[in-house]
């Protein structure tokens, strides 16, 4: 197994697995680096290597929990610039170009939108210059600009305001005015992601040419099928990424869960969205067949990813709070980490309390409260975190609904016709039958109805008994490997 991390120029995991993970001894993820942009790579050979500009170190495994805390506190002493990164937003198969979409990184508010006349997706500040309103709540007009819809004003894809409907044509251009613009980040589509760098001074204008997002091999191959999913999760950045880099839980918090045979790669993108909450990305590119991609449309193996993620959503949801009551300086003291498993976890917390002062730069948008834990079923909801973010899976949601009304219609117009059917028309045996099959409508609409619920709004996670979870698991494969 191989993973792969690089997130000096993105807050990000990425992992790529080449054989059967032994998840209980193995460093099998990796964690942000110190400013310098290490790229931290582990094995299941006897040997682990740090990748660093300009060098080179190589020690033996056992020693890889010493040498991965080590790594993080190399490298200048310059703290960790959250604006002067490349941010993933979101898969562009789960952008609709017709609308625009309202995102939150780093705090910051951003409406990413389609610019049909240049053919490129653009972020903006999701704030009217007018009077503030939100353009994510606007639309496209027919001339292909981003309109505000409370008064109208209309924006090109530079963020000059080109139309003031309330302005008269024989008055001055007041919509050239520096004060009618909008704020424009640069944007670029990158691994069918649409990225952006959270700075709109015009020196980042061209910001592409001179740095860009991480190159991930596996998603530039074209011989290589990606499925591509995101998911918004309750707890911050950092204990997404500490989760990612500790793959001693997967046996225990993803109890039974398939092995993982072939070569094959998981890629997972952590963006920091607010105190409390951040963005999921994944990607899982493959260079051989596998049946789930030839059956199973994208919706259904979400499905089983979104079962992993809430396996141990609480658990992460409660650990945060109580890192903040400790304080996350103090990490290390409350926590035992004996193992060497532990290793990136604690390496990564050095890193971050050194270079970040142990939270996420949000320039005083928050006062660094967590917000309350919120019932269960909000606290593990689907819908609003995933479904309505997918294009798959809200479709899917919507033609589900659509079937379970079609069949309860279809119930009743059977029992209609039987009741009113005079007797004698119809045999007995083929009113007999029409029950059955109104009876069987209804059925299917009931189950349905719990088949959507369940997947597509809220499934409470037992870990007592995680046998039927695991068992649509193997079923499904989680669209990766079986």
């Amino acid at each position: 197994m191989e993973a792969y991390a690089s997130s000096a120029s993105l807050p990000s995991l990425i992992c790529s697995h080449r054989s059967k993970p032994k998840f209980a001894n193995s460093h099998s993820s990796s964690v942000p680096t110190a400013p310098s942009q290490p790229l931290l790579r582990t094995t299941t050979s006897s040997k682990f290597k740090l990748f660093s500009s300009p060098v080179s170190v190589e020690v033996p495994l056992e020693a890889a929990d010493a040498s991965a805390t080590a790594a993080f506190s190399s490298g200048d002493e310059e703290k960790f610039d959250w604006y002067s990164q490349w941010y993933p937003v979101m898969p562009v198969c789960d952008l609709d170009e017709r609308v625009p979409h309202a995102k939150k990184v780093l705090g910051m508010d951003v409406v990413v939108w389609w610019d049909r006349n240049e053919n490129a997706w653009k972020v903006f500040d999701d704030m009217c210059p007018h009077r503030l309103a939100p353009l994510s709540e606007g639309r496209i007009d027919p001339s292909g600009r981003l309109q505000c819809v409370y008064h109208g004003w209309c924006f090109d894809g530079s963020g000059d305001c080109k139309l003031i409907p309330q302005a008269p044509l024989d008055g001055p251009p007041v919509h050239t005015s520096k004060r009618a613009c909008v704020a424009v980040y640069p944007a670029i589509v990158h691994h069918d992601i649409v990225w952006f760098w959270p700075n709109s001074d015009p020196q980042y204008k061209d910001i592409f040419e001179k740095k860009k997002p991480p190159f991930i091999p596996e998603l530039g191959d074209p011989s290589f099928t990606k499925i591509i999913g995101n998911r918004d999760v309750p707890y911050g950045y950092d204990v997404l990424i500490e989760n990612l880099a500790d793959p001693a839980h997967l046996p225990y918090a993803h109890y039974g869960l398939p092995s993982i045979e072939r070569k094959t790669a998981l890629v997972f993108m952590c963006i920091p969205v607010s105190p409390g909450h951040s963005r999921l990305i994944w990607v899982f590119p493959r260079n051989f067949d596998v049946w789930v991609d030839k059956v199973l449309p994208r919706w259904m193996t979400h499905m089983g990813t979104n079962l992993l993620l809430d396996s141990d959503l609480y658990l992460l949801h409660i650990e945060e709070r109580k890192i903040k009551e400790i304080g996350p300086e103090n990490w290390q003291k409350a926590c035992f980490l004996p193992a060497k498993s532990d290793g990136l976890v604690v390496g990564f917390r050095r890193w971050f309390n050194k270079y970040a002062d142990s939270e996420v730069d949000w320039r005083g948008k928050y006062t660094g409260e967590l917000p309350p834990t919120p019932p269960r079923e909000q606290l593990m909801d689907r819908y609003w975190t995933h479904v309505v973010n997918c294009s798959s899976c809200n479709c899917a949601y919507k033609c589900l609904n659509a079937a379970e009304i079609i069949l309860k219609v279809v119930a009743v117009a059977i029992i209609g016709v039987v009741a009113a059917t005079k007797q004698g028309v119809i045999t007995a045996s083929t009113r007999t039958g029409l029950a059955i099959l109104a009876a069987l409508c209804y059925a299917a609409s009931k189950w349905l109805a719990h088949f959507v619920y369940d997947n597509f709004r809220y499934h409470d996670y037992n870990h007592s008994f995680p046998e039927k979870v695991m068992l649509f698991l193997r079923i499904f494969g989680l669209g990766i490997a079986l």
